[in-house]
């Protein structure tokens, strides 16, 4: 019974682990409305010297096919310098690059701004020692602070 019950609990405790880790997704609040804080992050990167290849307003997409959706878009972005060693440690990030930001509104009318973790993608690749990882998260996370900042 001992037995048993430890083993239950290991495969609980996995389990909660990797519901948690499986996410990988980053999520700031935003006190401005989704069109604002997405304009905000665009303008910003750009400020930053980063190419924007993308703005997707799923929104939008949606509407064309008669369904309704909250705000919701999507921008894609990056820069060979930041994405080129994370495809060094591992080619296969290239799936995960250019890096991606999403603006939504939920259900509460709270806005938010995520982004995927580095690390998350890091490890998805099996590279989790990754060198250029911790300066991605730094910068994400900077955007993220920047863009949401009164």
């Amino acid at each position: 019974m001992k037995t048993l019950r430890s083993v239950c609990m290991v495969v609980l405790l996995a389990m909660s682990l990797s519901a948690w880790s499986a996410d990988g997704l980053i999520a700031v609040k935003s006190p401005f409305s989704p069109k604002e804080t997405m304009d905000r992050l665009e303008t910003l990167l750009q400020r930053k010297g980063l190419t924007i290849f993308a703005r997707v307003d799923h929104a939008a997409g949606a509407k064309k096919v008669g369904k309704t959706l909250r705000p919701t878009e999507l921008l894609i972005f990056g820069n060979p310098q930041g994405g080129t060693p994370f495809m060094e440690c591992a080619q296969t990030v290239g799936i995960d690059l250019p890096l991606k930001a999403l603006v939504w509104e939920d259900a509460t009318g709270q806005v938010w701004l995520g982004y995927n973790d580095p690390a998350f993608l890091a490890a998805r690749h099996g590279v989790p020692e990754c060198s250029v990882v911790a300066k991605l998260q730094k910068a994400l996370a900077g955007f993220a602070q920047e863009t949401v900042a009164d």
